[in-house]
């Protein structure tokens, strides 16, 4: 099964990153550049995570980060980042980071949806470090994707 929000997925491998804000802003960058998100996404992705802990860090080295549906969200989006050293993001099991999907939705069902089967995607043996060793775009989604 294809992930279509993976369809248009920016990608950046190798990203330089301090802490875990460094890293989702990096990611949220993408989402704005993609013309995805405005800004003030960004922002509330940085926030969800400062008020509610590294609940976004969904297994070992990877995190999902995201906001709720809104009115600066433009369309269901996908950054996709690597980084070049790992972060930590407080989680007590999964860190440190290396993958950073960030995502965008325009409603609750689709946001609902897409991490459910991103979810899955992800849940297979190896695909994180498969995600982490790509050079490029298309490399990194036929890592999440996995065997056709």
């Amino acid at each position: 099964m294809t992930l279509d929000i993976l369809e248009d997925a920016t990608f950046s491998p190798g990203v330089a990153a301090a802490t875990w804000e460094d890293a989702v802003r990096a990611a949220g960058r993408d989402l704005v550049h993609a013309r995805a998100v405005g800004p003030a996404y960004v922002d509330e992705m940085v926030r969800l995570i400062e008020d509610g802990g590294p609940w976004c860090v969904v297994a070992p080295g990877i995190a999902l980060p995201h906001a709720r549906p809104s009115a600066v969200v433009r369309r269901p989006a996908a950054a996709i980042v690597t980084l070049r050293e790992p972060v930590a993001f407080g989680h007590a099991h999964n860190d440190p980071v290396r993958v950073v999907i960030a995502l965008s939705s325009t409603t609750q069902s689709e946001h609902v949806l897409v991490l459910a089967d991103l979810a899955v995607h992800l849940d297979r043996e190896g695909v994180v470090d498969a995600i982490a060793q790509a050079r490029t775009r298309d490399e990194a989604i036929a890592a999440i994707e996995g065997p056709a």
